[in-house]
């Protein structure tokens, strides 16, 4: 360590003033702020990144970060923050904890992780800030939203009508007689014309869909 001490003359007399007996520069560092911020914004999440200059390579390891951002119109005092628990100078912001349509601000700052014993240092000064905003989901047009309903209970409901009229021309089918010349057709005589009329009918309605 080093014997920090303060001379000079008080009063018409030198005098000598210890202010640190014991002074280790290890535990005394405060870093330049991290430069280069950068941001770039999606619907889902926000992802911003940085770098740090003049850190020796072994401080660069055990670096902690925290980030603060806001909405650009408010004040930094109620901006959220963010401590990052590793030394990657990135992180991701959800898209859930953006509001969309509003611009945002960030700025990072850094220090010697506290989980370290060898070195000590205080926050760094905040970096400059960089500006991003949520990029809007895509809305479906409700032309295609209806079109597309509909064709998905379209589909069921007709798979399950012709079910039905299978269903129906097989019970039919067991009390069909010999029918004397002129007399009405049975029910099941008949089944193949619905069956046909039933399928044109949604051959007809599928290409009004498209």
């Amino acid at each position: 360590g080093y014997r920090v001490s303060l001379q000079g003359n008080f009063f018409g007399r030198n005098d000598t003033y210890v202010i640190f007996p014991e002074y280790n520069p290890r535990k005394h560092i405060k870093l330049d702020p991290p430069v280069d911020i950068q941001s770039n914004a999606s619907a889902r999440k926000c992802q911003i990144w940085w770098s740090v200059e003049n850190v020796p390579w072994y401080l660069a390891e055990i670096l902690q970060y925290e980030l603060q951002y806001k909405e650009y119109s408010t004040s930094w005092e109620v901006a959220l923050n963010k401590t990052l628990p590793n030394s990657l100078s990135q992180v991701e912001i959800e898209a859930a904890e953006l509001r969309s349509g509003i611009s945002y601000t960030a700025r990072v700052r850094c220090k010697v992780s506290e989980n370290e014993d060898s070195f000590h240092s205080q926050w760094s000064d905040w970096s400059k800030t960089t500006v991003f905003q949520r990029a809007d989901i895509p809305k479906v047009p409700e032309k295609i939203l209806n079109t597309k309903t509909m064709q998905y209970l379209f589909i069921p409901l007709s798979f399950g009508t012709l079910l039905y009229l299978f269903w129906s021309c097989k019970l039919s089918s067991r009390y069909c007689y010999f029918l004397t010349l002129g007399q009405k057709a049975s029910p099941a005589l008949t089944f193949p014309r619905q069956l046909l009329s039933f399928s044109h009918s949604i051959v007809c309605t599928m290409g009004i869909l498209r």
